[in-house]
């Protein structure tokens, strides 16, 4: 096996560490060309689609890179800002808020925070490598997902080891399995729909609406389905929210299997048939607005409710970069970086240094 190569490294130089934030993914633009490539890389993985490899082959690329690259682009083009995907946009401002904040935080350790997306660009194994050229030996690993899902977290991970595997020098690697329950992430979530409704006044119901997965991942092991029962059961008692005032359901079902239930869709439709007069909609699986929320939830979801006879139908936007949601996302990396954060000596560095030119090092 031949290894990609080594960047050069001058003894003495001060070791960085860094966190690599990774969410999803998204297409260069709004349009069939640059969708299929996604799809084809998203779709391809084995994680995401359980399905024998030969079969789904003729399936993904006999029916579904053949249709729905334009069809998506469509909605990609109805929710694309003028910066570009929102997936992008907000996570590369969570990046950048973060940076700010564990600079003002951590005094005399170089942290460096950068991004990358699971699925197209920029792609783990390239900002892993960029990371690695700026002396960054510890890495910590945040899959922007709060509910562990093995088609969502495990394959970011599986490409970040799969990155690390072409090294020959591997950086020390940390990777955060999830925060489904963590006190910071609950109560931004929570603020964040106080926000709202501050300004908005409150719904008859509200609706928790997470990413949806076959049934057949719960019954296998998958613990997703209760990590985001137990996220919106926290979220409503932190908003000090009944059982009959909320509920939680899963959207983006994809194809005939069965997923899990009950489907945010047909949520919708009952609700609007029994002619609620407002609900509220948010996705606390999301802490960045993307397709799904944006387009599959506040539009589709807006035209199913009112469609079978709703009122008023809110979405709520995704966390983004609300001061709430930055404050605790560096609480929960600063947890996770424990032992990582002491100062570098200089004095020690320069020796080592020195030493290192003694037994014959050029640099």
């Amino acid at each position: 096996m031949s290894y990609a190569t080594e960047p050069s490294h001058p003894h003495g130089t001060p070791e960085k560490t860094a966190v690599l934030l990774v969410n999803l993914g998204t297409p260069e633009a709004p349009t069939a060309q640059a969708v299929r490539p996604y799809l084809r890389e998203f779709l391809s993985d084995p994680r995401v689609v359980e399905i024998p490899r030969a079969i789904w082959w003729l399936i993904l690329n006999g029916i579904i890179l053949n249709v729905r690259p334009k069809k998506s682009a469509a909605k990609y083009a109805s929710i694309w800002m003028p910066d570009g995907s929102p997936l992008k946009v907000h996570t590369a401002r969570q990046a950048a808020l973060l940076q700010g904040y564990l600079d003002e935080k951590i005094t005399g350790v170089p942290v460096v925070v950068d991004y990358a997306m699971r699925y197209g660009n920029p792609s783990i194994a390239d900002v892993l490598t960029r990371l690695k050229a700026q002396n960054c030996q510890r890495i910590l690993l945040v899959p922007m997902y709060p509910q562990y899902a093995a088609s969502a977290t495990a394959t970011v991970c599986d490409a970040a080891f799969s990155a690390l595997q072409q090294m020959r020098n591997m950086p020390a690697l940390r990777t955060i399995r999830h925060f489904h329950d963590h006190a910071g992430y609950i109560h931004a979530t929570a603020q964040n729909i106080r926000d709202y409704w501050t300004l908005h006044g409150r719904p008859d119901k509200l609706v928790m609406s997470f990413h949806g997965v076959p049934r057949y991942t719960l019954e296998k092991g998958d613990p997703y389905h209760c990590e985001c029962l137990k996220s919106g059961r926290l979220i409503a008692e932190k908003l000090g929210l009944g059982k009959e005032q909320y509920i939680v359901s899963f959207q983006s079902r994809f194809g005939r299997a069965e997923w899990l239930k009950p489907y945010t869709t047909a949520t919708l439709v009952e609700l609007g048939k029994l002619g609620t007069k407002r609900i509220d909609v948010v996705c606390p699986g999301f802490v960045s607005d993307c397709l799904e929320t944006l387009e599959e939830i506040a539009q589709e979801g807006r035209e199913d409710f009112q469609h079978a006879g709703g009122g008023e139908y809110h979405y709520i936007p995704c966390l983004n970069v609300h001061p709430e949601w930055i404050h605790a996302l560096s609480g929960l990396v600063l947890d996770n970086l424990q032992g990582w954060l002491d100062k570098p000596d200089a004095a020690q560095l320069e020796r080592n240094r020195l030493r290192a030119l003694e037994a014959g090092a050029k640099v």
